[in-house]
């Protein structure tokens, strides 16, 4: 990649950390199957359950209850189907789409920030006659950065006798996570989004989900039965690996306020030129804002930036040349801002001088783009 363009898409994928590549040349260079019971076998067996109680042990699971898979959207997956078999599955209105695919859910609203309604879900949870029911709330929106109440909703969830599921494939690394404390039943991480690489994933499991989680790919019994097939040993290894750089850069203090203060500044400036800056009430990832510029399109936005040297990406997805309106940002009740927002999302790589030439690349994209005229079908007139 070019040496002046600059990567502010981390929420899509991190760069990967330099020690994460160098385990995954290591496990890269070990032949052996974890399965087979030679020496070779033996040999990747070593580096796939290393792997595992050092994630286990940085989001406070036990080493049995992690399970491999090749991302989060498996690891999701996997507890949805699992654990939400004959029961009501209810979703905050703001999860990713890789649960909303799911299963047919139940939304729980949010408010304007993206925060979930807990009064609405204990009411949801105690409707008389219902099945028990699979929450699942994510612990930061990959959106708008919004970090949800996960502790407060398991409590609601054991009142009630509902399993929680917690999707904290953008919370991990960058926020503390920890299984135990949360509360929860499952959690899901992904790799690359903390610096390793892709195609690595781990679904940690805790009371009752340890014993229920059946596989969706059933294979040769691998991962204790819960996930089919051959596991990939050099992504762990490096997803292992780069999860350890990361918790570390938390637990020494400085990463987090550091970029915090760094979100902070682009914030301001984009709101000093009329920008709506989502969610910004509730607490957030330190990494991650969510920018609406009204009257000005989401591509338009993006493409403008991608000349002017930097990479974010939009707030809706783009489909068959089409930018759709984001259901976080209509969920949070935003109207004709859920297609005109961007994310900029800031990787461990961020330095001061790459933030402050971002400040300038937007204040000249949002005087020089043309608003244009909103919609009595927008307005809702």
């Amino acid at each position: 990649m070019e040496q002046d363009w600059i990567y502010f898409d981390a929420n899509a994928s991190e760069p990967a950390r330099p020690a994460a590549l160098e385990a995954l040349a290591r496990a890269g260079a070990v032949t052996g199957n974890p399965s087979s019971v030679h020496r070779a076998g033996r040999q990747a067996r070593a580096v796939l359950e290393s792997a595992r109680e050092r994630l286990a042990a940085l989001f406070g699971a036990r080493a049995e209850n992690c399970v491999m898979t090749s991302g989060g959207t498996e690891a999701n997956l996997l507890a949805v189907a699992a654990l939400g078999g004959g029961r009501r599955v209810l979703a905050s209105a703001v999860e990713h789409d890789a649960v909303r695919a799911a299963a047919v859910a139940e939304s729980i609203p949010v408010d304007g920030n993206g925060v979930v309604l807990l009064d609405v879900l204990g009411r949801m949870l105690a409707e008389p006659d219902a099945r028990p029911a699979l929450v699942c709330l994510m612990l930061a929106n990959n959106e708008v950065g919004t970090i949800q109440p996960v502790a407060e909703a398991a409590r609601l969830c054991r009142s009630h006798g509902a399993l929680l599921h917690v999707d904290a494939v953008q919370a991990a690394g960058r926020i503390a996570v920890d299984l135990r404390a949360l509360g929860a039943d499952s959690l899901a991480i992904s790799g690359h989004k903390f610096g390793g690489v892709k195609g690595a994933g781990a679904l940690l499991l805790a009371g009752e989900a340890t014993r229920t989680l059946t596989p969706v790919m059933a294979g040769g019994g691998q991962e204790m039965g819960r996930r089919g097939g051959t596991p990939a040993l050099p992504a762990i290894a490096a997803m292992a690996e780069a999860a350890a750089e990361a918790v570390g850069a938390l637990a020494a203090g400085n990463a987090a306020s550091e970029m915090a203060g760094w979100r902070d500044a682009i914030e301001a400036a984009a709101v000093a030129v009329g920008a709506v800056a989502c969610g910004a009430a509730a607490p957030r990832l330190p990494n991650t804002l969510s920018l609406a510029l009204p009257g000005r399109a989401a591509q338009t936005q993006l493409i403008a930036l991608d000349l002017a040297g930097f990479g974010v990406s939009a707030g809706s997805a783009c489909s068959s040349g089409k930018v759709a309106r984001s259901h976080v940002l209509e969920a949070m009740g935003l109207g004709p801002l859920a297609g005109e927002a961007i994310r900029v999302s800031l990787p461990w790589t961020t330095r001061e001088e790459d933030v402050t030439r971002f400040i300038d690349a937007y204040r000249a994209m949002a005087a020089r783009l043309p608003a244009r005229r909103v919609t009595l079908e927008e307005t809702g007139a």
